[in-house]
């Protein structure tokens, strides 16, 4: 028995070697195909029941045993709709089982594969070079999120998107607590309001600068000295001189020069005040000494209009040199709504505002139009008298306006703002735009949402508007241009309005028992008993878009265990040979 046991397993060697061989040919075959996993081959001795001093090694089995937990590299390729597994999971895949209408029918079925080479077909299913369509969830458009639960052949679709109608605006932004309008002036108090009396039907009680002191000076006095009168913080000298003693410098941008000669005071001032008159923002104004009340007999310039101003004079007696200046005050209160300003009232108001930012929205045929917005500070905690600090919105609703059309319209609410700059008031992170309407475009009713840390009034040495959030959630109608998969593993269809909207979520599926699974053509595999159900995955871990994963075959190492095979199935022959000649020769024996 022990001739022919030892032939014996010498025959069961080189069926176990030659499997190997298999194995390896096999590997190396495939050692450039996407996502394969190499079979490696295992030994397992079989020892035949004999007493334990008579134990013969006995012959060999030869085995499978799979590599799917060993990955392969992984590469970036161009091809967007390409993917790859940085994890141990597998894509969920299913072939077509036959034709209907022209169309593929599916079983239903779900198998596993690493091959991640997907590319759309005519009929819009993205499927693997090994003929396997990719599987997935739909993806609720109007949530974003994933829908139901059980994976189905990913279809896309080739079709216009259809317009979305805009009803949020996202707005974030901290607004200076001195804004810097045009019209500001360091020098004027509260020029950096817009005032409800420049808008509104107003009276004003006009602002005055009166002499603390009579002004008793005479043309001959004045002469050498001179007025200072600063409007909404632009000075102007006016110079006093004698003809007779001279000609004076030629007057300039700011200097005029006034001859005294042969004139009364009265007429030297009323030369004051027509140059006045003509000054921006001095129209109206008076320059005179009353004659009666309690300011009879000083110097007093009074401004009809809001536009404040101060005046100094040179050091002479009876000039007058110091002035109590009272600011105007409007029949209207600072602060006062001003819901619509019209178009010839835009040139004023854009220098009492701000730029707040400008983006698109879109009405429900897709429509778009332009929301350009400005903010303006209308009241302060500073301002005489104090208020609070109070700021109103304003969006151009007619950009097209003319005359007494509307061109800005006011948002309604009134946004006041803490001591610390947070914001005080409103307190509920958002308000409605109703009936927007832009440019004859009809929007319809949009949520200007802010949050409740979203505005403040923090203080910024450039006095503008700092915009840190502006998004809103509409688009127009889109023609379909490309599809990709993202790292997330969703499938995104990028449209000519540019536009992505996420249209299914790629499923993978993991295994107890990963390298128990069943190997089927095309680089699939099928659960079995053994390696367990599929664990699905549906966050798109692991998942890489534009990538694919390699053979994790290395040709060095198969070459080398080709070797090793090569010379162990030598050796079984040997043994062959030698047991045959061992049986030759007790045949022999006989003759």
């Amino acid at each position: 028995m022990g001739i022919y046991g030892a032939l014996s397993s010498a025959v069961t060697g080189l069926r176990a070697q030659a499997h190997a061989l298999e194995n390896i040919s096999g590997n190396i075959a495939n050692s450039q195909t996407t996502g394969y996993k190499r079979i490696e081959t295992d030994f397992l001795d079989l020892i035949p029941d004999a007493p334990i001093r008579r134990q013969v090694p006995g012959a060999v089995l030869a085995q499978s045993r799979g590599t799917n937990d060993v990955k392969g590299d992984i590469k970036t390729v161009a091809n967007e709709t390409f993917i790859a597994l940085n994890s141990n999971g597998f894509f969920v895949v299913e072939p077509k089982n036959g034709q209907a209408d022209g169309d593929g029918t599916f079983a239903g079925t779900n198998f596993y594969t690493r091959r991640g080479d997907f590319e759309i077909d005519k009929d819009g299913l993205l499927v693997n070079g090994a003929g396997y369509y990719l599987k997935g969830l739909a993806i609720d458009p109007a949530t974003g999120n994933v829908s139901g639960s059980a994976p189905a052949v990913i279809k896309l679709s080739n079709a216009f998107l259809p317009a979305q109608q805009t009803t949020r605006i996202n707005y974030q932004a901290n607004l200076p607590q001195l804004p810097k309008t045009d019209a500001y002036k360091a020098s004027v108090p509260n020029s950096e309001l817009m005032r409800a009396g420049d808008y509104l039907p107003s009276t004003f009680t006009p602002a005055r600068s009166t002499s603390t002191t009579a002004f008793t000076a005479t043309p001959a006095s004045m002469v050498g000295q001179s007025l200072t009168i600063a409007i909404s913080g632009t000075a102007f000298n006016y110079n006093f001189y004698s003809a007779a003693a001279g000609a004076p410098p030629a007057n300039n941008a700011s200097n005029m020069y006034i001859d005294t000669d042969g004139k009364t005071v009265a007429q030297v001032l009323a030369e004051v005040q027509t140059h006045m008159q003509g000054r921006p923002n001095g129209a109206g104004s008076t320059v005179a000494i009353p004659a009666t009340g309690t300011d009879a007999g000083k110097l007093q310039i009074t401004m009809p209009t809001n536009s404040g101003f101060a005046m100094t004079a040179s050091a002479s007696a009876g000039l007058a040199t110091s002035f109590t200046t009272t600011p105007p005050v409007s029949s209207v209160a600072n602060g006062t709504p001003v819901n619509a300003i019209s178009a010839n009232q835009n040139a004023q108001f854009l220098t009492n505002t701000i730029p707040a930012g400008s983006i698109t929205v879109y009405a429900q045929n897709g429509a778009p139009a332009e929301v350009t917005m400005r903010w303006a500070k209308v009241d302060s905690a500073t301002s005489t008298p104090p208020g609070s600090d109070t700021w109103h919105l304003y969006y151009m609703s007619n950009g097209n306006a003319a005359g007494t059309e509307t061109q800005w319209t006011r948002v309604n609410e009134t946004f006041q703002f803490a001591a610390n700059g947070s914001l005080a008031a409103p307190t509920g992170g958002a308000t409605t735009l109703t009936g927007l309407n832009i440019n004859g475009v009809g929007v319809g009713d949009v949520e200007l949402r802010y949050d409740t840390n979203g505005l403040t009034q923090f203080a910024d040495v450039n006095g503008k508007a700092n915009t840190s959030t502006l998004n809103q959630n509409g688009y127009g109608a889109g023609e379909f241009v490309s599809v990709a998969i993202n790292d997330n593993g969703r499938v995104v269809a990028t449209y000519s309005n540019g536009e992505r909207i996420d249209m299914a979520q790629v499923v993978t599926a993991n295994f107890n028992a990963i390298n128990s699974l069943k190997r089927l053509d095309g680089g699939v595999f099928a659960s079995t008993s053994e390696s367990g159900e599929a664990i699905l995955d549906l966050t798109g871990e692991g998942i890489m878009g534009g990538a694919l994963e390699a053979s994790n075959t290395d040709i060095s190492d198969e070459f080398t265990k080709l070797i090793v095979t090569q010379q162990a199935y030598a050796a079984s022959t040997r043994i062959v040979s030698a047991a045959d000649k061992m049986l030759q020769e007790a045949l022999n024996m006989i003759r």
